[in-house]
Parts: C-alpha cells; sequence; structure tokens
C-alpha cells in the first residue's frame, strides 16, 4: 500500500499542477480580452469620463462570445483544481496515517520483545 499510495500522491500532485497550468493560460486569455476592452473604451472619443469608459468596456466584454466561454472556463477550472487539491490532501493524510500506523505496530512489537525479555521468555 506504500508504494502506490506514493504513486498515486504523485499523480494528484501532477494534476494539480495540470489544473494550475491550464488556469493561468485561460487567465492570460481574459486578461488579453479585458486589455483589448479597456483600449477600446479608452480610445473611444465619444465617452466623457471613467463611468461611461467603464460601462462600455462592460459592453464590450458582454458581447465577446470568447470571453464569456473564457470566464466560464475559469470557474470550472477553479472548481478542479480545489477538488484536486483536497483530493492531494485526502492522499497525503492516508500516508500519515500509514506511517503513524507502521510506527505503532513496530513500538508494540518493541514493547512485546521487551516484556518477554523481562520474564525471561
Amino acid at each position: 500500500m506504500g508504494t502506490a499510495l506514493v504513486e498515486d500522491i504523485a499523480q494528484a500532485a501532477q494534476r494539480v499542477n495540470k489544473v494550475d497550468s491550464q488556469l493561468m493560460a485561460v487567465q492570460l486569455q481574459i486578461n488579453r480580452f479585458e486589455g483589448n476592452a479597456d483600449r477600446a473604451a479608452a480610445f473611444d472619443m465619444d465617452l466623457k469620463n471613467d463611468a461611461q469608459r467603464k460601462s462600455r468596456r462592460f459592453e464590450v466584454l458582454l458581447v465577446n462570445q470568447e470571453y464569456q466561454k473564457a470566464m466560464d472556463t475559469l470557474i470550472q477550472l477553479t472548481t478542479e483544481k480545489a477538488n484536486a487539491v483536497a483530493h492531494l490532501e485526502y492522499l497525503r493524510n492516508l500516508l500519515s496515517v500509514a506511517k503513524l500506523q507502521a510506527r505503532l505496530t513496530i513500538a508494540q512489537q518493541l514493547t512485546d520483545f521487551e516484556s518477554h525479555e523481562l520474564v525471561g521468555l
């Protein structure tokens, strides 16, 4: 169980890293969309103040289907990462329990051996 558990932990850690990498890629894509929307609003001469520019930015992002899809993906990947991290922690805790059980077994064997020595068995 120990070796398999260690392998499972390694795979779970790789899964967390993979999802994290996907999250960063989607966040980069979102940042590009938002930057383009900011630029469109900043250079629109018809807009008089920051409130109008923010509103224009919101409108640009609202109609951008790729942006909406990226946001949905971001939410999905965030949930996926949280679940992957929880699974990784679960496996790590299982390994800790297995180590403690092994130590307890060793301690019990040593105690039994010392008891037999004292009694002369």
